[in-house]
């Protein structure tokens, strides 16, 4: 890993807590193992990610300390996270609303298969690119 973290220079960030870096950093790791488990098991990845007890510490980790990064980059780290986690929740039950409609006419099937996977590479997605760029020392956009 990468040991640059960004500290104050002229006034502009707030000096960062190298222990809230590691924290940030466990937080995405228990998020990846979430994603594994799904990955590798029976269960879908999106099922894994928010049902899992890896992400669900995860996000209770995220709110026991977001107001300890609050005005430094790890808080939009902190965001991206917690969103990541409800907007997947959120996407997993709009599309068992809608597939479970549309089963009576046989394309259920198809839309819960569709639904789950762009939702699985979009979790993907919002956990590596965080990832990496904490690893850079980098905020996540908000």
């Amino acid at each position: 890993m990468a040991d640059h973290i960004p500290t104050a220079q002229s006034g502009s960030a707030p000096t960062v807590d190298p222990s809230l870096v590691t924290y940030t950093h466990v937080i995405y790791a228990l998020h990846t193992l979430s994603i594994l488990i799904g990955l590798t098991s029976a269960a879908t990845v999106v099922g894994a990610f928010i049902f899992g007890i890896p992400s669900i510490i995860a996000v209770i980790m995220n709110y026991a300390r977001q107001s300890a990064v609050r005005g430094t980059y790890l808080e939009s780290h902190f965001r991206w996270q917690i969103r990541t986690f409800w907007y997947a929740a959120l996407w997993l039950l709009v599309i068992g609303a809608i597939s479970f409609v549309l089963i009576f006419i046989l394309i259920g099937f198809a839309t819960w298969f569709i639904g789950i996977a762009a939702v699985t590479i979009w979790v993907i997605y919002r956990i590596a690119r965080g990832w990496i760029a904490l690893r850079d020392g980098r905020p996540m956009y908000t």
